[in-house]
């Protein structure tokens, strides 16, 4: 049985992207790339809504698939191993591989995903992990809290959800990057 778990990287405000829906200043360096990598390589299965999997897509564009940068080639390669599933009701076909279409978000199939695998599960995008969370689905969650506040904007946790979460490791790297790694208590 997986685990489903949830990553974000969020401002230390906790916002994933700004109040105009920019998120550069999210982009992770080598180091914390690299750990992002080494974390997504547990995964078999990512569970994306409409707007975080388009995000992601770019992943198997000719462009990513042309990026020597070894932090990025191996990031692309996990990537593009694992099995996507989006849900969106507005998405008709998906434009990358090993990718299907869930038209709405049933708890009962990631009930069933997570039951089934033989790895752990992502979770990407801070709409769909909050009905997860609603549903009492997130069996751990990822943060790595990046030093701006920036403000307001998209919000990496849900409000109106009470969670209780019990710290299982964290990490400081060198550009200021804190990575905080719990489990969730439902």
């Amino acid at each position: 049985m997986g685990k489903l778990i949830y990553s974000a990287i969020t401002s230390v405000d906790g916002y994933i992207e700004d109040q105009s829906g920019n998120f550069d200043w999210a982009e992770p360096d080598e180091e914390v790339h690299a750990f992002v990598n080494d974390l997504d390589r547990s995964f078999g299965i990512h569970l994306y809504g409409r707007r975080m999997y388009e995000t992601m897509a770019v992943w198997e564009t000719e462009e990513h698939l042309e990026d020597r940068r070894l932090v990025s080639a191996d990031f692309g390669d996990i990537w593009r191993a694992a099995d996507k599933v989006v849900f969106s009701r507005t998405l008709k076909k998906v434009s990358t591989a090993r990718t299907r279409i869930e038209p709405t978000f049933e708890p009962d199939v990631i009930r069933h995903l997570k039951s089934s695998a033989q790895t752990d599960l992502s979770i990407g995008g801070p709409d769909l992990a909050a009905s997860a969370f609603r549903a009492g689905l997130i069996d751990e969650c990822h943060l790595f809290l990046n030093p701006i506040a920036v403000g307001g904007g998209k919000r990496a946790l849900p409000s109106q959800v009470r969670t209780r979460l019990a710290l299982l490791d964290e990490r400081r790297f060198g550009n200021g990057v804190v990575h905080l790694h719990y489990s969730v208590s439902n």
